[in-house]
């Protein structure tokens, strides 16, 4: 049984369901590797054990009189600390909400407890969801388990650590900036960003908001692709009011074998340098699926200018977090805009000039956005899907010094700005494209994760073809020194 907290939350399903273990004696599996493991990790922030026990000793109760609450019966799990769940807080890393108390549950989180799932805690974030790092001042830094000098990522950093120390056996998280996609690389676990729109964000924000942001999304991380689609059926769909209107049939993967699947592979852009080891580990993946009948073009692109793909994602991803800023910041920020040179094409002058940018400036982008959202459509009426890194380098060193846009990541030797990897997590996501990152491999005892892109609502094929590769390629591999 000592694979028992790394099985993916569909195999712990049935373990209960087939009563070779219960509902509370998984759980304290769970508590009691928290308490050995977490330390080191800190990973898993907040918890509720008490209440978690309750709602455990209740489905061993409901599964003895042959009840079933659902495909997640008695299965433990945790969420992003940016998910609201009644009786614990909500801070998305900030001082000033470390006393503050959810009242309501996230609809994410409703569904999962519908599901059956015992929810027992919550795991750890950067400050305002806003780095590839995850650390605050409420709840520390958390450590890559394969090795603790490095960040397991961000934002939702603390899940995919949990996931791969195992434990936790489910988790959810959001993405605007690959930060499901990037720290599923970094831990050698999986995540799915959906199409945008699919999952309600409903509960996961700043307190006070309610509005849907742009490009953000809600989705799973899991130890298994199986887990991806369950956890992705359970969240997607409208929330009460948008229910009254409409349903998500999203369409069923056409293909069955990887030998079917028409794909294009990028493993470079002079946008973003990517290390060889990332690169050789995308290339051996293509030379596999070309063994094995699938049809591989490294050539093919949609028709987009890589370069103004990446600008106009910069200009809306900081003109969807500009609402974060005080009237007093926006001030400043203007009137640092107003002053930069017209030359100055650096991230922290284009992060100005999108946060303080005008509607009708905006409503430009967004036109731009669109355009190339077509073109993204044409690509995906010839290929299957797109796969390329998910960030340029396996899990870097910590870094907290300075702002984050002054911090550099050492690539092949060369130091570059580490924001520079954003175009990998925008080149597909600013389009309303899913995207499923799936190890593929490692380099020096660290994961690496491939970025399956799909055409919009294209989700069941992205997952599906992550699913193909977990069997026939590489399956979820456990960091050392947490068994």
């Amino acid at each position: 049984m000592s694979d028992l907290p790394f099985r993916s939350a569909v195999e712990l399903a049935a373990d209960i369901r087939a009563k070779r273990i219960a509902c509370r004696e998984l759980l304290d599996l769970y508590l009691q590797r928290i308490e050995r493991y977490n330390p080191g990790i800190n990973a898993v922030v907040v918890t509720d054990i008490a209440g978690a026990r309750r709602r455990a000793d209740a489905a061993d109760a409901a599964l003895a009189r042959g009840e079933s609450w659902g495909p997640l019966h008695g299965v433990p799990m945790t969420v992003k600390e940016s998910f609201d769940v009644a009786g614990l807080p909500t801070t998305w890393g900030l001082p000033d909400l470390k006393d503050s108390v959810a009242a309501t549950n996230a609809l994410a989180v409703e569904r999962f407890l519908a599901a059956g799932a015992v929810l027992f805690g919550k795991t750890n974030v950067p400050l305002m969801l806003a780095d590839w790092q995850s650390y605050n001042a409420v709840y520390g830094t958390t450590n890559n388990p394969w090795d603790t000098a490095r960040t397991p990522g961000g934002s939702s950093g603390g899940a995919a650590a949990a996931l791969a120390a195992g434990l936790t056996g489910l988790e959810a998280g959001s993405d605007i900036g690959a930060s499901i996609r990037n720290p599923a690389h970094y831990c050698g676990v999986w995540g799915h960003k959906p199409s945008y729109g699919i999952c309600s964000p409903k509960g996961h924000a700043l307190a006070g908001r309610v509005a849907v942001a742009d490009i953000s999304v809600v989705g799973p991380l899991a130890r298994s692709s199986d887990d991806l689609a369950l956890a992705l059926q359970l969240m997607a769909g409208p929330d009460e009011i948008d229910g009254a209107g409409w349903r998500l049939e999203l369409p069923k993967p056409r293909r069955e074998r990887l030998a079917d699947y028409k794909v294009a592979l990028m493993l470079d852009d002079p946008n973003c340098a990517v290390e060889r080891a990332v690169q050789d580990a995308l290339q051996n993946l293509a030379d596999f699926l070309v063994k094995h009948g699938a049809a591989v073009d490294d050539h093919a692109r949609p028709e987009i200018d890589t370069t103004r793909a990446h600008a106009a994602y910069i200009k809306l991803l900081r003109a969807a977090t500009s609402g974060r800023q005080t009237n007093a910041q926006f001030a400043a920020n203007a009137a640092a805009a107003q002053a930069l040179d017209e030359h100055d094409d650096s991230y922290y002058a284009r992060m100005l000039r999108a946060n303080t940018m005008s509607h009708r400036d905006w409503l430009g982008v967004d036109e731009e956005r669109h355009r190339m959202r077509l073109a993204w459509a044409a690509f995906f009426r010839d290929y299957d899907l797109f796969l390329c890194p998910v960030a340029s380098t396996v899990a870097p060193p910590h870094d907290q010094h300075g702002e984050r846009w002054e911090r550099m990541i050492t690539v092949d030797g060369e130091r570059v700005p580490t924001t520079d990897q954003l175009f990998w997590a925008g080149y597909t996501c600013a389009f309303y494209l899913p995207a499923t990152a799936a190890p593929i491999g490692d380099s020096g005892g660290l994961p690496i994760g491939v970025q399956i892109t799909a055409s919009q609502y294209g989700d069941l094929t992205a997952i599906h073809f992550a699913r193909l590769l977990e069997r026939e390629y590489r399956g979820f591999v456990p960091p050392p020194g947490f068994d």
